[in-house]
């Protein structure tokens, strides 16, 4: 077993570390409301309106809620609920869940490349390959923001250089976009100016993709065939079972000598190295 297999092995077992695609939908989550933070406090000195950062202000309260549903399914699913809050920094989640405190989201961001580090990038897209659906949730849901916040400042934008637009706040604004990616289209809000109609036309057709992204996912996950569990107490009377977790802690053990192994070596060498110099 090579150092990279346990290094796969040790990321999948780790109550701390969830799905490769969430981890990933985080990270993405994360990258948005620190780069939303910078647009609050540089936005108006670059000529951006009160009214544009709302809409800014209500992507990152949207996002916040992510951030407690997150910190919630943590704490509850580790295995050692002190381990994940001091050893795994499971503080700064929960500071980066209050909205004066955001900046403690770059936390997430170092954990995230952790992860990679840990898992191995290649490994990390075999398995979001592998788990197509689950990642193709997320990335619809990461999608729906972004055209929120993206979409909804264009158009907000648009529609105050005009008198006549009924599009005039950020809730306006976003409201028109949720309706429009769902392609429900009330009618009550739309956009009056040639750039407010094209921003439009992106949401249109950004919605007929994400919302049948999600359709299928939904469809795959009612159509799909439940896999019959075993109970651990069938696993631990299988023979085969036991000898093939036998030979996986046995591999695991070697790996991890020769590792220190290594480690003695490299630092006798450097004994020896600067043996010479303190004489």
């Amino acid at each position: 077993m090579t150092a990279q297999t346990e290094n796969t092995d040790r990321a999948k077992k780790n109550p701390d570390l969830k799905g490769t695609g969430y981890e990933l939908f985080i990270l993405l989550l994360s990258v948005v409301s620190i780069i939303n933070l910078f647009l609050v406090v540089v936005g108006p000195r670059m000529g951006m309106s009160q009214k544009l950062l709302e809409v800014i202000y209500i992507i990152n309260a949207i996002l916040t809620i992510f951030f407690i549903i997150d910190f919630s399914y943590r704490i509850l699913t580790t295995d050692s609920k002190k381990h994940y809050f001091f050893k795994n920094w499971g503080w700064t989640d929960l500071l980066a869940c209050i909205p004066n405190f955001r900046i403690f989201r770059v936390f997430r961001i170092v954990k995230a490349y952790r992860l990679m580090r840990i898992f191995g990038f290649k490994n990390m897209m075999h398995e979001i390959v592998d788990n197509r659906a689950g990642s193709a949730l997320y990335l619809a849901i990461f999608g729906i923001i972004m055209v929120a916040e993206i979409a909804g400042v264009i158009v907000l934008y648009a529609e105050l250089q005009d008198s006549a637009a009924n599009i005039t706040s950020a809730g306006d604004a976003v409201w028109w976009v949720m309706v429009t990616l769902t392609t429900v289209g009330y009618g009550d809000q739309f956009p009056v100016t040639a750039t407010g109609r094209l921003a439009g036309v992106f949401v249109m057709f950004s919605g007929v993709a994400l919302i049948g992204v999600l359709a299928s996912y939904l469809s795959s996950f009612f159509m799909e065939e439940p896999t019959p569990r075993v109970s651990e107490e069938q696993l631990s009377d299988d023979p085969q079972s036991i000898l093939i977790e036998l030979k996986t802690l046995l591999a695991q053990q070697q790996t991890a000598q020769e590792a220190l192994m290594d480690k003695v070596s490299e630092l006798e060498v450097k004994l020896a190295q600067a043996a010479p110099q303190a004489e």
